[in-house]
């Protein structure tokens, strides 16, 4: 009796099973990495309504984080600055300048400056600024060197594993709090001895566990 189907139509099956299984982890390995925060947030620098230079402002003139961030070290919000903070400087200094133009506007008109978020987490993630502030995680850890920017971009994809990559070994993020907004400091030789001397003195012990940070 002669075959219905030719012979090589045994290697259909074995030949189309191979395209569904490396297809499948093509697939999953494409949206792995592009739809990953480490690809789509890192990077992330939108357009502000106002000009303003960390490089300049944090860097060439050394004003701390704090001054502006002045909620850092007590919430867990490091805050926005208002119009306020910026014309303690700016009601003599660049008066005429067209940068400044949109901090003057506000300021007359009583209206609030509507900055873009760079750094934001989802509603479902809590994170509090001044628990890892007052135990000396710097500020670089989380933002990049911020003093070297003209505009604030996102460095770090602040996913879930990313943070927990933290959370189980904090030890390279450690440093005396009083350098906590030091942008320029770098770890001594010594870090291991210095980070385990700071968990005990603080008596850190990062949560790892789901309402560590969703609640």
């Amino acid at each position: 009796m002669a075959q219905i189907f030719p012979e090589w139509s045994n290697k259909v099956f074995p030949v189309l099973l191979a395209f569904i299984v490396l297809g499948g982890v093509a697939t999953v390995g494409f949206f792995w990495y592009y739809g990953s925060p480490k690809y789509t947030d890192v990077g992330y620098r939108p357009e502000q309504p106002v000009p303003y230079s960390h490089k300049l402002h944090a860097g060439d003139l050394g004003l701390d984080c704090r001054y502006c961030h002045i909620g850092v070290e007590v919430s867990y919000s490091a805050s926005v600055p208002p119009t306020q903070t910026c014309m303690n400087c700016h009601t003599l200094i660049k008066t005429d300048s067209k940068k400044v133009a949109p901090v003057l506007e506000s300021w007359t008109n009583g209206t609030p400056i509507e900055w873009v978020r760079v750094h934001d987490l989802g509603d479902y993630a809590y994170f509090n600024h001044s628990a890892h502030i007052n135990v000396g995680v710097g500020c670089a850890s989380c933002h990049g060197n911020v003093h070297e920017m003209e505009e604030v971009m996102q460095v770090e994809p602040l996913s879930m594993g990313w943070c927990l990559d933290c959370h189980r070994a904090p030890e390279e993020h450690l440093r005396p709090v009083d350098e906590v907004t030091n942008m320029k400091w770098t770890p001594p030789e010594n870090q291991m001895m210095l980070a385990r001397q700071i968990i005990e003195e603080k008596n850190i012990n990062p949560p790892v566990d789901c309402s560590g940070c969703h609640r």
